[in-house]
């Protein structure tokens, strides 16, 4: 399928196609960690948001400025960045996070040159009426130092097309979760995942556009498979797959879905900032864009560098689990990922409760965990 061609040379070649972008739109490439960062104010301003993944590259620069017990995705991001991979970014945004993005943005600002540099201190606590102003508040201050930065004036009409722009994108995104849950066959858990880390480096436009087609690409072949051209799934001899759900902060290994498939099973959601998170909360259109756009990242779940309930995040766990009638849930956490480790003793009782069984993985970097987490893997699709 070429639609997944397109997505997987973007997802291999990213500084290509921002180099590529920038020389054809003469915009700004503004790189940044985090799905809470503001992209359709970015998109208004006529910029690109790419996020930044770590390319995997060996570590050489990056240790003298980091301790080892950062993670793999501090660790290689500013690897690229000191190395020259990254070197078409015209300015970085550090939303408030875990502690090791906010040790790095004072370590990114201090040694390399990008020119815009913004540290994004969103609330923590995401409820309450204080927590929608200061939000609000501070996604205006971010609007103003952007225009400031880039020499440009953002509208009111620029951030609603924005809006309308990034909200196509979430929609089909969306839209290609539920085919892959309802017809597992129709697409493979990891392309969907390459799909939305291409849909983090694209322009929002062609992004929106290119999604949109291989979305209506697939229904019609589903379409045609009820007519009784394909029997797919539906055909005895293939063996059912046990459905499993995603859990943690999975940025920078797709190979886990590749795993998954082998050992027998199928990932029919994520708790993931590069999958759900990303996607789920479409912003409202409301007489203020900027409060719309604060609207849905306080609504939209968190993620365990923010707070919304003491057992918020487990019950939208358990939630999703009975949704898509899952057999299993595999946690993924980066080494050394602080937030999740936190969160993880009270989410896994919760499954426990109610009967979900759950496998943890630490994951440093894809050479290392590949060959251990095929065989743990394996284990647990037996016991399921």
């Amino acid at each position: 399928m070429k639609a997944l061609e397109f997505f997987d040379h973007i997802v291999k070649h990213p500084g290509e196609y921002a180099e590529k972008w920038k020389k054809e739109t003469h915009g700004k490439v503004i790189g940044h960690f985090c799905s809470y960062t503001p992209v359709e104010i970015i998109t208004a301003a006529g910029a690109l948001p790419f996020r930044i993944f770590s390319s995997g590259v060996d570590i050489s620069k990056a240790d003298a400025h980091l301790q080892a017990y950062s993670c793999s995705l501090v660790r290689g991001a500013l690897e690229d960045a000191l190395s020259g991979q990254l070197d078409f970014l015209d300015g970085t945004v550090f939303p408030h996070t875990c502690d090791s993005i906010q040790r790095l943005s004072d370590i990114w600002r201090m040694n390399t040159n990008f020119g815009f540099h913004s540290d994004l201190i969103l609330p923590v606590k995401l409820i309450g009426e204080s927590a929608g102003e200061y939000m609000t508040a501070v996604l205006r201050k971010f609007k103003e130092a952007l225009e400031k930065n880039i020499g440009v004036r953002i509208s009111e009409e620029d951030l609603k097309k924005g809006i309308e722009t990034c909200n196509r994108v979430r929609e089909n995104l969306g839209r290609l979760y539920s085919l892959r849950q309802k017809n597992l066959h129709v697409i493979q858990s990891s392309d969907v995942h390459t799909i939305f880390k291409a849909s983090m480096i694209m322009d929002a436009k062609q992004a929106a556009e290119k999604l949109h087609g291989l979305v209506v690409e697939l229904e019609g072949e589903l379409e045609g498979e009820l007519e009784g051209e394909s029997k797919g799934d539906n055909d005895a001899s293939v063996p059912e797959r046990k459905r499993l759900v995603l859990s943690g902060g999975l940025c920078t290994m797709p190979d886990i879905y590749d795993i998954v498939e082998t050992a027998g099973g199928a990932v029919v959601w994520d708790d993931f900032c590069t999958g759900s998170r990303y996607f789920e909360g479409e912003i409202e259109e409301m007489n203020d864009p900027i409060a719309a756009i604060a609207s849905r990242y306080l609504k939209r779940v968190n993620c365990p560098a923010k707070h919304s309930g003491v057992l918020s995040r487990g019950e939208y766990l358990v939630e999703k689990v009975r949704q898509n009638q899952a057999d299993g849930v595999i946690f993924l956490f980066l080494k050394f990922c602080d937030p999740h480790a936190f969160d993880y003793p009270y989410m896994k009782e919760m499954l426990e409760k109610q009967g979900v069984p759950s496998m943890l993985f630490e994951i440093e970097d894809q050479t290392s965990s590949e060959g251990q987490l095929k065989t743990r893997c394996e284990a647990f699709m037996e016991m399921l």
